[in-house]
């Protein structure tokens, strides 16, 4: 009998997605009040990065976390995760600095459409039941209602849509593209790649990424909004939402790795989709953002396509009875 995730007790179970939501939750608020003092969002995205990388050096520093012992060709496996995981979160990062955070992650919630995509056109081609694509009606008709304000028509936050968009198409990417090369990293238990350590490698080459985007795109101005930020907010105020913006990211994104590694994706998945109505409804408490009646309903549609998509799409279809 195989079974790890059978071992695993519901108390832990429990324990891990509260550290998960809580840890979501917190990043949000924390990366929306660092993007408020100081616009340079690739800045924060790699600062972001930067924490979580201390807290894994420190890991196996101190060997409280099996160091990784991975070969050049684990490495440049692992470069096309790094470089979708730099685009995900730095497109996220964008999408809230730029508009609400309530409305990035509505417009988050239509990943499953971009993961549908990418599955048809890259190989191997992963092909849904029709009903797993009919939920895709209900997500983007969802997010097109929300986008649609009361006596106002269509308004929406364009820079804020196009870079939560970005970040689902590299979302998508990385989950086609990551599959398998974390699979196989896993299964060997000589490479001390647990879901743990998968994450904090692929954090690492992310973070390479990202410091180039950071020099291209904001290094000229970059001391000027620092001085700025720290000029009306004081600079404890801006590294400290910074830091604890990089904290909370990174160990939400352990805890996921880690709960999905016990109960599997569809679980996970579906628990994914239901984070965000938290952060929907902390966000509009907190930051004063606007929620009127199609925002609401909009986004309760897109979140539930969302939610039967991942319990459809993941379903195994029943084995097919042999004829005598």
């Amino acid at each position: 009998m195989s079974a790890s995730k059978d071992k695993t007790s519901p108390m832990k179970l429990v324990l891990l997605v509260g550290a998960w939501y809580a840890g979501n939750t917190l990043y949000n608020v924390y990366n929306k009040k660092a993007s408020k003092m100081i616009h340079a969002h690739w800045f924060i995205a790699c600062a972001q990065l930067v924490v979580g990388m201390i807290w894994s050096f420190v890991m196996w520093a101190t060997g409280l976390r099996k160091t990784p012992k991975l070969t050049a060709s684990d490495i440049t496996a692992c470069i096309p995760i790094g470089l979708c995981m730099c685009i995900a979160h730095g497109g996220s990062v964008l999408a809230m600095g730029v508009g609400a955070v309530s409305f990035a992650q509505i417009v988050k919630a239509c990943e499953p459409v971009f993961a549908a995509v990418v599955g048809l056109l890259v190989p191997p081609v992963d092909i849904k039941s029709p009903l797993a694509y009919a939920m895709l009606i209900p997500i983007v008709g969802g997010v097109g209602l929300a986008c649609v304000k009361e006596g106002k028509g269509i308004d929406i936050n364009v820079e804020a849509f196009l870079y939560a968009s970005i970040a689902n198409i590299a979302a998508a990417f990385k989950g086609k593209l990551g599959g398998s090369v974390t699979k196989s990293l896993k299964s060997d238990k000589t490479k001390n790649m647990d879901a743990a350590n998968v994450y904090a490698v692929n954090n690492i080459i992310s973070f390479l990424f990202t410091v180039p985007i950071v020099v291209v795109s904001e290094l000229p101005t970059l001391q000027k909004e620092w001085d700025n930020a720290t000029g009306e907010h004081g600079a404890q105020a801006v590294i400290m939402n910074i830091a604890l913006s990089g904290f909370f990211f990174y160990i939400y994104n352990e805890f996921a790795f880690a709960f999905t590694a016990n109960v599997g994706a569809v679980t996970s998945s579906v628990l994914n989709t239901a984070k965000r109505v938290i952060i929907i409804v902390v966000s509009a408490i907190l930051f004063n953002e606007t929620m009127d009646k199609n925002t609401v309903t909009g986004s309760a549609i897109a979140i539930g396509g969302t939610f039967a998509y991942s319990l459809v799409s993941k379903k195994k279809a029943a084995p097919k009875k042999k004829t005598a």
